[in-house]
């Protein structure tokens, strides 16, 4: 998706209206408009990447930065018992908006929403063959 066409990128420019928490040159800090808790936050950088493959990794390290700082603040605000933190990467992964974004998720006690994965299991020889892989690819 192109930025001209991008839903993240016109609230950013301000064509959409948003919930703002913060804002800096090189993020803003939004409500969603579709939370799946109370107090769900989206962390979008100002500049369009469509994913995790596409972000350098310095801007990504500061979108972390960043992270770290509005979930403590979000922890004070609404005394979440937990958060969740989530980015999703491809239609496969969950995304559905192709502006590389973070979620996060204040977690209440009872709250009943389910974020888990069927464990699989692992061969050692298995885990040993797709690190090899990964490394190479390093």
């Amino acid at each position: 998706m192109s930025k001209d066409n991008c839903v993240f990128c016109k609230i950013i420019d301000g064509d959409i209206p948003s919930t703002t928490i913060f804002e800096n040159p090189d993020f803003k800090v939004i409500l969603d408009v579709a939370p799946a808790t109370l107090g769900h936050v989206l962390i979008l950088p100002k500049e369009h990447f469509a994913d995790v493959f596409d972000i350098d990794a310095q801007t990504a390290g500061k979108l972390f930065q960043l992270a770290t700082v509005v979930a403590r603040a979000m922890k004070q605000a609404l005394h979440c018992d937990g958060m969740n933190i989530l980015q999703n990467n491809g239609t496969i992964a969950g995304q559905t908006v192709f502006h590389f974004h973070m979620h996060l998720i204040p977690r209440y006690e009872g709250d009943g929403l389910h974020l888990a994965w069927k464990e699989q299991e692992s061969k050692p020889e298995m885990l040993e063959e797709i690190r090899d892989r990964i490394r190479k690819a390093l």
